[in-house]
């Protein structure tokens, strides 16, 4: 079945806010550094959804129209440490949405665009970081909406965002600079079994920031969209992914993840090789696991050097051990109630 939609020409700051769609989510990525030299890699995620749509199994009988999610991590590079965090229902401060720019509130943390279009305030357990865009957003292939085969998506990335503040490693706070890069899709679709993808955030060191993604398990579709410095924007289907000696085991899912690429773009005459700053990144979200986190780029445009950082999100790598025996491993260690039981709770509070 295919699940396609009519497009609307995008506009901002509308665009911004929240749609009436199954899905939608709020993306950020980041490569950060510290006074000493030190390098970090988080992201921030707010997720829209609508339960008895989406099709995530562990959604369907909550009583709610519209429910909020969060996913945030930070990994400490140097010393390959990884935190994370899994918000499985968040609540909004009710003003959330209602103002001109992009405005939400939710739990203990918060996305909020202060004074000016595309300038942000994110925080969270491990970031309180102010972020600000360098470039003009890039409407992924070229409008800001794509077909994936199986399905349509609304889908802007802000791919040049200037980055300070905060970040929380062994209950201390340090000061960091760095990259940011943000995507904004929603979306008609449920969650489906042809939902797998190889995806890159690139920027690199001559100005150019791409989006690279291979998307689907029967049905495949290649895309990359590019923006310059000077804000020229470039797509192309010929996208090539070459797997490299780099692997990722993990002992709590049992699921394995390709970490190391060849990334071929002919049309541009570019090749690049991406590895991960730290492997053990894996996210597990109910029934869903995936593996997100910042990678080295290096490589050649032409017979030029070129390099940059970027960051890699792979879903589709399925779990080898049982729900039930993840879960029960995961909670011992956090002595977190179970997922289920926790989503329950919370809204029983709100009701």
């Amino acid at each position: 079945m295919a699940y396609k939609e009519k497009f609307k020409p995008l506009k901002f700051p509308r665009d911004e806010q929240k749609h009436d769609h199954i899905i939608e989510w709020w993306y950020f990525n980041g490569n950060l550094q510290s006074k000493d030299g030190r390098s970090f890699s988080y992201m921030n995620t707010l997720f829209s959804a609508k339960p008895k749509l989406v099709k995530i199994p562990f959604f369907k009988n909550i009583p709610l129209k519209t429910l909020f999610f969060s996913h945030y991590l930070l990994s400490d590079n140097n010393n390959h440490k990884f935190w994370d965090k899994v918000n499985p229902l968040c609540f909004l401060d009710p003003n959330s949405f209602t103002k001109p720019l992009l405005w939400a509130e939710y739990d203990n943390s918060c996305l909020i665009e202060e004074y000016k279009l595309f300038n942000f305030h994110i925080a969270n357990d491990f970031v309180d970081l102010k972020l600000k865009a360098l470039k003009k957003p890039l409407l992924i292939n070229d409008r800001g909406f794509i077909d994936l085969g199986v399905k349509t998506t609304y889908y802007y990335s802000l791919t040049h965002l200037q980055t300070s503040g905060l970040i929380k490693v062994k209950d201390k706070w340090l000061a960091v600079k760095g990259l940011s890069w943000m995507d904004h899709q929603w979306a008609q679709t449920p969650m489906t079994k042809d939902d797998k993808w190889t995806w890159f955030s690139l920027q690199l060191n001559n100005g150019w920031d791409i989006m690279a993604v291979i998307y689907g398990d029967q049905t495949k579709t290649a895309h990359a969209s590019l923006i310059d410095k000077s804000n020229k924007v470039k797509t192309t289907a010929n996208v090539f992914f070459k797997n490299l000696p780099v692997k990722y085991f993990s002992k709590e899912t049992g699921a394995e993840y390709q970490l190391g690429y060849e990334i071929f773009l002919p049309d541009w005459n570019l090749k690049l090789t991406a590895k991960p700053y730290n492997k053990t990144q894996e996210m597990v979200f109910g029934t869903i696991n995936y593996w997100e986190g910042g990678m080295d780029i290096q490589g050649k445009l032409g017979t030029k050097n070129i390099s940059g950082q970027g960051f890699l999100e792979l879903v589709g790598s399925p779990m080898k051990k049982s729900l039930m025996k993840v879960y029960l491993n995961k909670f011992q260690k956090s002595g977190f109630k179970d997922l289920k039981t926790e989503v329950l709770d919370k809204i029983k509070i709100y009701r």
